[in-house]
């Protein structure tokens, strides 16, 4: 008679623990965890061959040619295309695209390769009925409404799937665990079991996942460690723009990004995607300025937006949307000590145009611009763009990439440009005027002329 261990399971979540609380440890529910009984299972011998070790020049010499998805803006997220027996992982709100987008690299790459739609959250007819509407050719595509894993397994090994789309991970279910879909000890097998098989059969897998109420994907984080790579859908609130940022990527860069606009076609990649994020004013405002920032591997123009308004009451507001507010509130106390602009008794709002998050420095200049347009009410150029870091003592410092992005600029159209001494380029650009400076007060009287 085979032993019995006891467990104890959270029927919110999934998560097992080996002893009582009154709060499960995974998410945090109370009085949510049951006792249960699980049967020991002996040890079984691997299904696999032992693996034995190849020289390394071998496996170059042969090489894998990745797969297109159709989509140049998601080739280069992944790292110019999807790589054979790669585990990706994509998450995003609901609604906000993740089924049409695969569905759309499905039906792509069904075109020259045996492909595996797998849908635990429609039936077959209705994907039939999105495709459809998208205007996509699915005769090859292999669509299958299924929820068990080893099932979905075994029909990608039978078409010699090169690429298996698993929609979502959280409805999918291994027999070999005991418990409900979507609970913690189930994700964390069924993730394991599909990076098993595309390791062993160079089978490329897409894992659909859905996200929390904070944005991170749902279930243990280890689900983003055993992947290849993780990619988060992006979009601010009412915009038809999507983002896909790379987040961990083993086999191309992180951070990178790919734009796309939801139509009634499905996605469309965005070939000029700095023209998201510039406004359409015909007329300069105070407290507006554009930059370049650089995002992957690509340089982007991005409209910043500062607005001063004398406190009414209580302490001064420091609100800053799409940057760190940290660092505005740093970037204040150099105005006031090292350019004499004090925004002490002011209200202070930042907003990066576009919803975009900006994490590196090369902002700092032109938000200081913007900060002091707003104050005096002084309209900065439509034509001009700055970039730049500021250090506690006023001094403006250079950021990687100076030359890219005058370049791209100088391409947009912008005929002036304020940017720190050492990211003055060595040969003049035609049509573009660079205005270098060392010093905070300097990037402000160019840009503003005496404040």
């Amino acid at each position: 008679m085979a032993r019995t261990s006891p467990v104890f399971i959270c029927s919110a979540c999934g998560g097992e623990t080996l002893k009582w609380q009154g709060q499960c440890p995974a998410c945090g529910e109370w009085n949510s965890l049951e006792q249960r009984v699980l049967p020991r299972q002996k040890a079984t011998a691997s299904p696999f061959q032992a693996a034995r070790p190849r020289p390394l020049d071998s496996t170059l010499a042969t090489g894998m040619e990745r797969l297109a998805s159709g989509q140049d803006e998601l080739d280069r997220v992944f790292g110019a295309g999807i790589v054979p027996g790669s585990v990706t992982l994509l998450g995003g709100d609901p609604g906000i695209g993740k089924s049409t987008l695969l569905l759309q690299v499905a039906a792509h790459v069904a075109a020259a390769h045996g492909v595996l739609y797998a849908s635990g959250e429609e039936s077959v007819a209705q994907i039939g009925m999105r495709a459809q509407r998208l205007g996509l050719s699915a005769a090859a595509l292999g669509c299958v409404a299924e929820t068990d894993l080893q099932s979905i397994l075994a029909l990608a090994s039978e078409r010699k799937a090169a690429l298996l789309v698993v929609d979502s991970i959280q409805t999918v279910q291994s027999a070999s665990v005991d418990a409900s879909a979507g609970g913690v000890s189930q994700l964390r097998e069924c993730t394991a079991e599909l990076v098993r098989f595309a390791k062993t059969t160079a089978t490329a897998v897409i894992i659909i996942g859905h996200v929390t109420k904070d944005g991170a994907i749902a279930g243990p984080r280890v689900l983003e460690h055993l992947v290849d790579t993780v990619l988060y859908f992006e979009s601010e609130a009412g915009s038809r723009y999507r983002i896909v940022r790379a987040t961990k990527n083993r086999f191309g860069a992180i951070n990178e990004l790919g734009f796309f606009a939801m139509t009634e076609g499905g996605l469309k990649e965005v070939r000029n995607p700095s023209a998201i994020f510039l406004s359409k004013a015909p007329e300069p405002a105070a407290g507006s300025i554009v930059t370049v920032t650089r995002e992957g591997g690509r340089p982007l123009l991005i409209e910043l937006q500062a607005l001063v308004d004398r406190m009414q009451f209580g302490l001064p507001r420091r609100v800053a949307q799409g940057l760190d507010s940290n660092r505005v509130a740093m970037l204040l106390a150099v105005l006031n000590r090292h350019a004499g602009v004090s925004l002490q008794e002011y209200d202070v709002f930042v907003n990066a145009v576009g919803g975009i998050k900006i994490t590196e420095t090369a902002w700092d200049v032109p938000v200081v611009i913007a900060l002091a347009s707003s104050l005096k009410d002084k309209t900065v150029p439509n034509s001009l763009i700055s970039f730049g870091e500021i250090g506690l003592t006023g001094e403006v410092r250079p950021v990687a990439y100076g030359e890219e992005r005058l370049k791209e600029a100088q391409k947009q159209g912008f005929k002036t440009a304020v940017v720190p001494r050492e990211n003055a380029p060595r040969k003049p650009l035609q049509g573009l005027e660079v205005i270098p400076v060392a010093r905070v007060g300097e990037a402000l009287a160019a840009a503003l002329g005496k404040v």
